[in-house]
């Protein structure tokens, strides 16, 4: 039973944090962390992402902006870029490391300690990465509230909302979480067994080792 939770928490792990992380990736740059909607204008409606601001249009269709300066953007949006530029810069070698330690992957078969130490290694950098998408995603939807619910705004003047970048980027992030705690939970579980030949060639050893003890005793 052991065994199989192993398995079942290693393939479970590493396929959370590769969606985490694809989700990861699309959210740092996808145009939709913000949504504005005029009241006077039903027909425009304009979103806004890390890297862009962009307005729908019936008639003219979407259009797109990047913005022009790093250092004129605010504070929340210029640390956003660099946490998800690390979020994505991290999972990448996860994924790999985390690869090595899988079980089903027979090389290395024999270092059993390094397949865990590659799944615990592999875990962490998913919890980074996770820590790393939900920082940015929910630092900008804090803003967007006290932006929204500001009483110093006048009530005429439009407010940004929630876009859908947020909810996955809020997704993506505790994939990525779960994941790196479900690869360290295997790595801290009950090792798999070697091969089925790996285990003849060790019974052969045992069996050779047993025959030369009793030639041993016998000539004693």
């Amino acid at each position: 039973m052991a065994l199989v939770f192993r398995t079942i928490a290693q393939l479970a792990g590493i396929s959370l944090s590769l969606l985490g992380w694809v989700l990861s990736c699309l959210t740092n740059y996808m145009p939709y962390w913000k949504n504005l909607n005029l009241d006077l204008n039903e027909m425009e409606n304009w979103t806004m992402g890390l890297w862009q601001t962009c307005v729908t249009q019936e008639e003219v269709g979407v259009q797109c902006k990047d913005f022009d300066s790093f250092l004129a953007l605010p504070v929340e949006l210029r640390v956003s870029r660099i946490l998800m530029f690390l979020s994505n810069g991290l999972g990448f070698p996860g994924l790999l490391v985390s690869g090595f330690g899988l079980d089903c992957l027979r090389i290395g078969e024999r270092q059993q300690d390094l397949k865990k130490r590659l799944l615990i290694l592999g875990g962490i950098l998913f919890w980074i990465s996770g820590i790393t998408t939900l920082i940015p995603v929910s630092w900008v939807a804090h803003m967007t509230v006290q932006e929204f619910w500001d009483e110093t705004i006048p009530e005429i003047v439009p407010r940004w909302e929630f876009g859908e970048a947020l909810f996955i980027g809020w997704f993506a992030g505790f994939s990525l979480l779960l994941g790196g705690c479900l690869l360290n939970c295997a790595a801290c579980s009950t090792q798999a067994p070697l091969a089925s030949g790996h285990y003849a060639v060790a019974e052969m050893h045992d069996h050779h080792q047993q025959l030369e003890m009793k030639n041993t005793n016998l000539k004693i």
